[in-house]
């Protein structure tokens, strides 16, 4: 009854370690009696090597890519679209980062990046006219209802790159003279800034003629008319047009043609002198990008439209002033 209660002893590491180290020690008697064969005892000591000599597990193949190198990868690749895999690795190893092209080819496929000619193909709208903002040109209609619900026109337009805006005239009676003679008006005050250029974006409306696209083609800017019903292809008008709307024109009750040029008139001022615009750094388009303002002490409002909009100036503050004492003359 005792023999079965008893369960078979259960070694700790510490017990294996003490009677390895002692097995060879003991007298020849007590050696038939011991609690382990040899075998387990062999046994023992080669788990106690390889415990020894073992090493974290790795997994099979190189090691993966780190997080920044493949978000690098990424951001070169959409970037620029015409760069191939050994492109980018040449760009790789100039920023301190070593990769295989076939890697850079395996973790765009992962990330859904096609190869670089179908990248450069699949150039959107919006990223030629980024590319192509320095040269371009926008014009556009808006309108605008009286207090009397007269309709009156506003012909404008707009410099892509630095976002400045021209009105140009207003009226109740658009006609295709009327706005070829605006245009020649424009490159007029544009003088040497005109030659820069090359395209301008206007919709399909039939006041826009042949001779108003021959007074821009003289000047060597190509005219592109957007497609049918697709006002987002000349997204950058359309959307001064809810700006002017929204911050000016739907506020105020605009007696004629005269009230609502003089408005648009201070409007445009401000909208290119004193207005932060997000897509150029929050800018205004006649701030200096070189220059950076340094805090002032003072900051003064002016209120623009009677009040409507208000823009505010840093002055440096004064210094007191300290008049000179005249020497007195020798007697």
């Amino acid at each position: 009854m005792l023999r079965r209660q008893v369960e078979r002893p259960r070694f700790s590491w510490a017990d294996r370690a003490v009677l390895s180290a002692l097995a060879r020690h003991l007298p020849p008697v007590f050696r038939r009696h011991r609690l382990v064969t040899p075998g387990t005892l062999l046994t023992w000591h080669r788990r106690l090597v390889r415990w020894k000599w073992r090493q974290p597990p790795t997994g099979p193949g190189r090691p993966p890519l780190a997080e920044e190198t493949v978000a690098l990868i990424q951001r070169l690749a959409r970037e620029n679209p015409t760069w191939g895999y050994v492109r980018i690795q040449g760009e790789l190893r100039r920023l301190g980062h070593r990769a295989a092209a076939a890697t850079i080819r395996r973790v765009l496929r992962r990330l859904g990046l096609p190869p670089a000619p179908q990248r450069a193909s699949e150039q959107t709208w919006r990223s030629f006219l980024r590319s192509q903002a320095h040269t371009l040109l926008a014009c556009d209609f808006m309108h605008v209802e009286t207090v009397f619900l007269k309709r009156l026109y506003v012909f404008f337009v707009m410099e892509i790159a630095t976002r400045r805006v021209h009105v140009l005239g207003v009226t109740a009676r658009p006609t295709g003279t009327w706005v070829t003679q605006l245009a020649r008006n424009l490159l007029m005050d544009l003088e040497d800034r005109a030659g820069r250029f090359r395209f301008l974006i206007r919709d399909r409306d039939s006041k826009f003629t042949a001779a108003f696209d021959a007074v821009f083609a003289g000047n060597g800017t190509a005219v592109i008319p957007t497609p049918p019903q697709s006002p987002r292809s000349n997204a950058f008008a359309e959307r001064w047009i809810r700006t002017v709307r929204t911050e000016c024109t739907d506020r105020l009750l605009i007696t004629g043609e005269r009230h609502l040029r003089t408005v648009l008139n201070q409007y445009a001022e401000h909208y290119n002198a004193g207005r932060a615009h997000r897509s150029i750094g929050l800018r205004a388009p006649d701030d200096d990008p070189n220059v950076i303002p340094l805090p002032a002490a003072t900051v003064r409002r002016h209120q623009v439209l009677g009040g409507l909009l208000n823009e505010y100036l840093t002055t440096s503050p004064r210094l007191p002033h300290h008049p000179q004492e005249t020497p007195s003359s020798a007697s």
